[in-house]
């Protein structure tokens, strides 16, 4: 358990630790401390060897169904089935263990986070130790550009910045502290006489005590977080172990019927098991599960060029049902850059449309000299290093035609003070040939009382002040002085007051638009961040976002879970939260039966993005573990991509089930055939060999064009569906039955015209060749749920015309060429056959049409 150091004394833990503030530690204490906490290091999880990530691949419902039809087909001598059905589980169990093989690397990357070596005080000296080695109770000596070793509490501070937005989601760095923080569950960002490992020092120098090393600090405890959570069924995954379920009871049910009709029919219980097993083998839809990945794995490649990359393949169509969003603010929904959004001068606003006007020259001149930041240039852009508020500040004074390098051409000298948090204020003498300019920078309320100004022009500009920060602004001031060329002294009175930076780090472009859309859609977005209220208010106002409460996380700590489980929903807003705090939204989210997708991009973000149904993560400024551990990245950090994706996901969703619908109903006409002959003490229509055919070659392409289907325009005016929804919902399973019973009723009644005409191996090749081309014709009256076929567009989707084209030229391949008629049992048809090979199949499609027709009459849909 991690202490809360931060509500406690230097003395205090100075004394818990047993350390001399002056002196540190021995160097024997710390050897003792390093074999009693153990290394400075995050512990490694659970690991996975190779074999065990290959084995994971089959454990699948609807694989370990294949695999038991391949073990039957080998038994029962049927070698070229077994092999057959053999590649399709390899080629779904190979394509999963790419997925995974690199998904569970987050820990590691935690590992990596620390910085390899940290200054200690060790018996009264300085010494460069590796950071593992880091132990409770080591003085930490902080300067620029350090990366803190271990989590620790502040005793000793000069201007002392720290960055940690990875872990607390503040886009600024934090300014520190040595005082006690009083108070109860304080947020990490405004734990000021802390740093944490992995923050970044940006100004500034200072001592710390260690307090945690390894798994005891706060990325231990994030790494903690992330162990050991086992991956969960999308909701996809659900679907399909349901649909093995069914496939599976079916196709018992269907084998024992047929064995016993068999049976009582005087047929030998031998031979009539091995049919019974041979159909059960053969009608099980083979294709579906490569299928339905090969359509993931499609979703994927149109989601690429969209700039969203997908790490695991069922998380597109798991997109499709999402009813939430939580989405980090810093570097999520806003640009993670602090910019300049106006100005105030005494009585007027200036857009940034505006900054280059001459009434601001003196604003800009005080910016630059005030400013320890420097202009970085590239071929293609303009950037700043230092500070990010100064750097705000130089780049637009830059973009104003304020350039530093042409004012320090007239300067001869400058005097200067540098920022200090306790005045609050930076300030420059800047000498030039004639005359000598005093400048500072600093808090309104500090820059305003060193200002000469009337009373009624100071309550105005205090007021302007106010309203600008309860925007969530950003406020710096800037005032003047001319000052005699004799005086060497810095005023601190008298000065003009010359304006006021609000200063923002700016929403993304399209964000606004992307919320209205997944309002739209049924898609609520509440903003989870760790920044300022105030701030979080502002931007979630901007936005769109805000239309309900808004929480910190000394409110959500507050309330219990029957009072969170009932005012979450009502929750627009949760700022100043932690890791721990972000989890325990996710968690209650999804109990509340949301399907969550969580946006981030740092370290903070982490157990919350792998909680969540959806994890999102930023692909240009997200941290590489939360990348890792997410389900999907946007390339272009752009909010309004997730729009795309909820979009795609639910377009693949729809398609799969067109393509369930039509292969289960070619399934179910299969086995109906193959019931009837038997019961009406026919010859078995079909060889399991020829099923087989159908099953993975003929139906095959036009099931996976079906997968293919582009946008449907109304789909993001739709509600998600529910996460429970069955694949057989919305009437789909009525469907597959009465459309199954429609084609097995013809390829049985072409076999017994068949029968009656000619011999059996003609016959049965006449009700082989009708089952394949009643599918074919099926295939259109699958491509809409809601349309009839003379709606459909067939210059929508081509990939539908070029699978029935091939399917069928391959069909007549097996009728017509020696080698596949050897292999799959036929003969070639006379050409007179053919009409009543089409008319048959053509019937199942008509009757279909005709009944939709009238239901849409009646319903009123027409």
């Amino acid at each position: 358990m991690i202490n809360n150091f931060h509500q406690q004394t230097i003395a205090k833990v100075a004394e818990h630790f047993q350390v001399d503030l002056h002196t540190g530690l021995a160097q024997k204490t710390g050897c003792d401390r390093l074999k009693t906490y153990g290394y400075n290091e995050i512990p490694g999880g659970r690991s996975y060897s190779l074999w065990s990530l290959i084995f994971s691949q089959f454990k699948d419902f609807m694989i370990m169904i294949l695999m038991l039809a391949t073990v039957v087909s080998a038994l029962i001598g049927h070698t070229t089935d077994a092999l057959t059905i053999m590649f399709v589980v390899f080629l779904n169990g190979l394509m999963g263990f790419i997925q995974e093989y690199r998904a569970e690397k987050s820990l590691a990357l935690l590992q990596k986070l620390s910085s390899p070596k940290g200054n200690v005080l060790r018996q009264g000296e300085v010494s460069h130790i590796e950071a593992r080695e880091l132990v409770p109770g080591d003085i930490l000596i902080l300067e620029a550009g350090d990366r803190v070793g271990a989590d620790a509490r502040l005793f000793d501070i000069w201007e002392l910045d720290v960055e940690e937005a990875f872990i607390t989601g503040e886009s600024l760095p934090a300014a520190k502290c040595t005082e006690v923080i009083t108070g109860e569950n304080i947020a990490l960002g405004d734990r000021q006489n802390m740093v944490f490992s992995g923050s970044l020092v940006t100004r500034g120098r200072g001592r710390a005590i260690v307090t945690a090393t390894g798994e005891k600090t706060q990325v231990g405890n994030i790494a903690y977080m992330l162990r050991g959570k086992a991956p969960r069924l999308t909701p996809l995954q659900k679907r399909m172990k349901q649909l093995g379920t069914w496939l599976v009871s079916i196709c018992f049910i269907s084998c024992v019927l047929i064995v016993l009709v068999g049976v009582a029919k005087g047929e030998p219980l031998y031979h009539m098991v091995l049919a019974g097993i041979s159909l059960a083998v053969a009608a099980i839809p083979e294709g579906l599960p490569a299928i339905v990945t090969l359509s993931l794995a499609l979703g994927v490649q149109r989601m690429i060029k969209k700039k969203a990359l997908v790490r695991k393949l069922p998380a597109v169509e798991t997109l499709g049902c999402a009813t939430i969003i939580c989405a980090d603010k810093t570097g999520t929904l806003t640009m993670n850059k602090m910019s300049v959004d106006r100005i105030y001068t005494p009585g007027k606003i200036w857009d940034d449309n505006s900054f280059s006007k001459p009434e601001l020259a003196s604003f800009w001149r005080a910016a630059v000299f005030c400013n320890e930041a420097s202009i970085k240039k590239t071929e293609k852009t303009l950037t700043y290093i230092g500070d990010p508020t100064d750097g705000a500040l130089i780049l637009a004074a830059y973009g104003a035609g304020i350039k530093k390098e042409d004012l320090m051409r007239h300067v001869k000298g400058m005097d200067i003070v540098p920022f200090s948090s306790e005045k609050k204020m930076m300030s420059v003498l800047v000498k030039e040939r004639n005359r000598q300019i005093y400048y500072c920078k600093g808090a309104p309320e500090i820059i305003l009382s060193m200002c000469t100004i009337n009373n009624r022009e100071k309550g105005q500009i205090e007021k302007t002040v106010d309203e600008l920060s309860n925007q969530g602004l950003r406020l710096i001031a800037m005032g003047q002085r001319m000052i005699p060329g004799n005086e060497e002294k810095m005023p601190e009175r008298g000065l003009n007051f010359l304006g006021v930076a609000a200063l923002k780090d700016p929403p993304r472009p399209g964000v606004k638009e992307a919320v209205k859309i997944c309002r739209q859609a049924g898609v609520e977005v509440m903003m989870v961040t760790g920044d300022h209220i105030g701030t979080a208010r502002a931007i979630a106002r901007e936005v769109g976002i805000l239309q309900g409460q808004v929480w910190d996380g000394k409110k959500l700590g507050a309330v219990d879970e029957v009072e969170l489980h009932n005012k979450l929903p009502e929750v627009s807003v949760l700022a100043r939260v932690n890791p721990a705090d972000k989890l325990k939204v996710v968690k209650t989210l999804r109990k509340l039966g949301q399907v969550v997708a969580m946006t981030g991009d740092g370290i903070n973000d982490a157990p919350a993005i792998k909680e969540a149904d959806i994890g999102i993560a930023m692909g240009e400024r997200g941290t590489e573990i939360s990348r890792e551990v997410a389900s999907l990245i946007l390339a272009d950090d752009n909010f309004s991509t997730i729009v795309a994706a909820i979009e795609e996901g639910r377009i693949i969703y729809s398609n799969i089930r067109k393509f369930i619908r039509y292969l289960l109903s070619c399934n179910m006409g299969e086995i109906i055939s193959v019931m009837v002959s038997i019961l009406l003490g026919l010859p078995l229509p079909f060889l399991p060999t020829q099923i087989l055919w159908v099953n993975l070659v003929t139906d095959g392409l036009p099931a996976l064009a079906l997968g293919m289907d582009p946008l449907q325009e109304d789909v993001m005016d739709r509600k998600p569906r529910s996460p429970t929804e069955s694949v057989f919902s919305r009437g789909l399973g009525s469907k597959i039955i009465f459309q199954g019973f429609l084609i097995g009723l013809a390829a049985i009644l072409a076999f017994v015209w068949g029968l009656e005409n000619h011999e059996l191996f003609k016959a049965r090749t006449i009700a082989f060749t009708t089952l394949v081309m009643s599918q074919l014709i099926f295939v259109f009256s699958c491509w809409s749920e809601n349309l009839p076929l003379w709606q459909i567009k067939l210059k929508d989707n081509l990939y539908i015309l070029g699978a029935v084209a091939i399917s069928f030229l391959v069909q007549l391949a097996v009728l017509y060429w020696l080698p596949l008629q050897i292999a799959f049992s036929t003969t070639s048809l006379p050409l007179q056959v053919w009409p009543v090979i089409l008319t048959f199949s053509a019937v199942p499609v008509f009757l279909w049409e005709i009944g939709r027709y009238f239901i849409n009459l009646l319903s009123g849909r027409v």
